[in-house]
């Protein structure tokens, strides 16, 4: 044995004892025998036979293989009894039992020594798992000392443990991997990271300028080509560099970043790649024009699933969600995605609510039946109104009925106005109650009940008639129609005095045909408390149909004549008639320049579709115009109950302006006008309480009147005559408005 690998105790050299404790490292623990029956050894040689075992692996061996030593004669050495264990195919040592026999002397070996033969002892019962006999008390073991030459300590056996080959194994790999490591930091250490791309372009592992390089020739002039942008369901074109969009190349490689430290980072970055995506330079302008360009691609109102008509034919309308582009996250979109040729918009959505479904629905089980046959309402007479399917589309409709689906709306309104005028004739209209003048006084006339047809119990079939299989034909309901004026509510309206009356005259012949035809239409006119009446309303178109003549007029500011003319005689007359009733002054225009037959400030005007007449009765009674003309004059009376007393108060002219002179060829359309001067005027309307005499209101009215042109007559091949002078101002025109 070694030196270092044996402990003894105090005894001179050469007369050394059995060791105390094994070798440091043999293993401490012994298999103890199991069984009260087995006699303490008394020799070396029966401990030797006893404790030492051989642990064969691999083999259902159960028995030991012991040398048997010389009773008288001891184991010569350590070396020696190591030898035995050998022989017996053990790496146990035997470590003696010093608490049950004093320490023994070693004995001197022989020079030959003595092949032991194997004792078979007494078997004693042994348990399926060995048991690990008591440690004996010893001093505590020194710390085991690694050999010098930097060897794997190794066990009593001589074998290294398993663990320690490990460790090495590891130790080594993890020093071979931190070369490889440091070594490629070295090289890479000032270059892009690997596996990085820009907008597909491989840049990793690339110097800086050699990376930038390549970015400059590959991505550069994607620039200069067109980019798709999905808008929802088309691809459009944006050109980049038109849209402002370039590469800021620097900023782009920043992006990459340094190398990274980390060693599993580095590993993978061999087997993978990192998209780093470009940072884009951009015109804010340009591209904000650009967007406004395809929100003119995206955007469009949302289109709710209907069925229309288009003549006979019904068209499924297919629901569409509306689309509002979204500046901001389409602008980074561009800006982000450019570089790869292709990107999308941004856009919100509106939701519709009818499905493709009811859509289809409605289509197939009610437009489509709808327009199958035309609609018949029977009537009197043998007379009957029809419904055709052209016209099917103006009452019928879908409307969404917010679950998804479409309601069929049936316009009972508009079928009675295609289906009434066919049936007129089997009508007898109603009669309201009227006043006539006879005697000097108005009378009532009593009203009459008529009996029409009623639209809205008739259409009450109109859905199952559309959606009829056989003939689609309903007869018209007749019911009685009472007057809407009745005889009692007319005789309770109070008309019973004149409460104002106006008289005009001085027109011409043509002008009085006119003038005298329109009071014949007004005549008997009720204006019923609260309510406006206007005068175009009331007679309507006046035309050669209707018996009017042409008559003088004025036309931008000039005299002409058209047919017609002359009835703003007869709305001056009405309108001062109506304004000392103490009628509110609802709409009315003064000529553009004054007539000397009307009072200055309160007199009007009327042309048919442009300028109107119309007053507003304010009392709770009921106001009737009686109106009548002759070759001379015309009058206009109101009649009702009196409530106020009216005054009129003129101011004096004022702001004078001078003619100009217009000269135009001789002819039909050249009425010669001697002119008159332009001022302003006004007039103030007082309205006092007709029985206490309280003043209620006063307004004041101001109307600015053109000077009448003077106007020349000349023959084409005539010169132009110098006027004459005239100091005074020319004498009122002849036509009359």
């Amino acid at each position: 044995m070694s030196e270092g690998k044996s402990r003894s105790g105090d005894a001179p050299k050469g007369d050394e004892t059995h060791p105390d404790i094994p070798p440091y490292d043999a293993p401490t623990e012994s298999f103890g025998v199991v069984g009260d029956s087995l006699s303490e050894p008394t020799s070396e040689a029966d401990r030797l036979s006893d404790n030492v075992t051989a642990d064969v692996e691999g083999t259902d061996a159960t028995e030991s293989s012991v040398h048997e030593a010389s009773t008288t004669d001891s184991v010569a050495n350590d070396s020696a009894a190591t030898e035995l264990v050998e022989s017996a195919g053990t790496t146990d040592a035997v470590e003696s039992d010093s608490s049950t026999s004093p320490p023994q002397q070693t004995p001197v070996a022989d020079e030959s020594p003595t092949v032991a033969q194997p004792v078979v002892p007494e078997q004693p019962v042994v348990p399926e798992q060995p048991v690990v006999a008591e440690q004996p008390e010893s001093p505590a073991e020194p710390p085991s000392i690694p050999p010098g030459d930097g060897s794997a300590q190794i066990d009593g056996a001589g074998v290294a443990p398993p663990w320690r080959k490990i460790a090495i194994g590891t130790g080594a790999v993890f020093a071979v991997f931190a070369l490889l490591y440091a070594a490629d930091w070295f090289t890479s250490s000032d270059r892009v990271p690997r596996g990085v791309t820009v907008a597909g372009i491989d840049v990793g592992g690339k110097a800086h300028s050699d990376a930038e390089a390549t970015l400059r020739s590959e991505l550069g002039p994607r620039a200069e080509q067109p980019v798709q942008v999905d808008v929802g369901d088309r691809q459009v074109d944006v050109l980049p560099a038109a849209a402002g969009l370039g590469v800021d190349w620097n900023a782009t490689l920043d992006r990459a970043g340094s190398q990274p430290i980390n060693p599993i980072t580095r590993l993978t970055s061999f087997f993978g790649s990192r998209e780093i995506g470009v940072v884009s330079t951009t015109d804010e302008q340009a591209l904000t024009v650009a967007i406004d360009g395809l929100r003119a691609e995206t955007d469009r109102a949302p289109v709710e699933g209907d069925v229309v008509f288009d003549g006979v034919t019904p068209v499924a309308v297919a629901p569409l969600e509306g689309r509002v582009l979204d500046a901001d996250g389409t602008r980074r979109n561009l800006q982000t995605e450019w570089a790869s040729g292709a990107t999308e918009v941004v856009y919100e959505s509106t939701p519709v609510s009818v499905t493709q479904d009811a859509v289809d629905r409605a289509f197939a089980e009610i437009a489509v039946p709808a327009v199958a046959a035309p609609v018949i309402i029977a009537g009197r007479e043998n007379v009957d109104a029809t419904l055709p399917t052209d016209r099917v589309g103006e009452i019928l409709r879908f409307d969404p009925d917010g679950q998804g689906g479409l309601t069929p709306i049936y316009d009972t309104d508009v079928a009675a106005g295609i289906l009434a005028p066919q049936l007129v004739r089997t009508e007898v209209p109603p009669k309201d109650a009227s006043f006539t003048f006879s005697g000097g006084a108005p009378t009532v006339v009593p009203g009459v009940s008529g009996e029409l047809v009623e639209w809205r119990k008739t259409l009450e079939q109109l859905p199952a008639l559309l959606s009829a299989d056989g003939p689609r034909t309903a007869e018209a309901i007749y019911e009685p129609a009472p007057p809407a004026l009745t005889t009692e509510a007319a005789q309770n309206l109070g008309v019973r005095e004149v409460i104002a009356e106006y008289t005009t005259g001085g027109f011409e012949y043509a002008s009085g045909v006119n003038i005298g035809l329109t009071a014949q239409i007004v005549n008997g006119a009720l204006v019923k408390p609260k309510e406006t009446f206007s005068l175009n309303g009331y007679t309507g178109p006046r035309g050669t149909a209707q018996g009017f003549v042409e008559s003088g007029i004025i036309d931008n500011g000039r005299p002409d004549r058209a047919v017609g003319g002359g009835i703003s005689q007869f709305a001056t007359t009405l309108y001062n008639a109506s304004y000392f009733a103490g009628m509110e002054d609802t709409d009315h225009t003064e000529h553009s320049y004054y007539i000397s037959r009307y009072p200055e400030a309160r007199e009007a005007t009327v042309f048919e579709g442009a300028i109107d007449l119309k007053f507003t009765n304010p009392n709770d009674t009921g106001v009737v115009i009686e109106s009548f003309a002759d070759s001379s004059s015309v009058t206009v009376r109101l009649w009702g109950t009196k409530t106020v007393d009216v005054e009129s108060i003129t101011g004096s002219r004022t702001n004078p302006t001078s003619p100009n002179t217009v000269t135009l060829p001789a002819g039909a359309g050249c009425v010669a006008s001697g002119g008159g001067l332009g001022f302003t005027a006004s007039d103030t309307k007082v309205i006092s309480d007709a029985a206490s005499g309280r003043e209620l209101s006063r307004n004041t009215r101001t109307v600015k009147y053109d000077p009448i042109p003077i106007v020349k007559c000349v023959q084409p091949d005539r010169p132009d005559p110098s006027p004459a002078p005239r100091p005074d101002p020319a004498p009122e025109p002849e036509p009359d408005e």
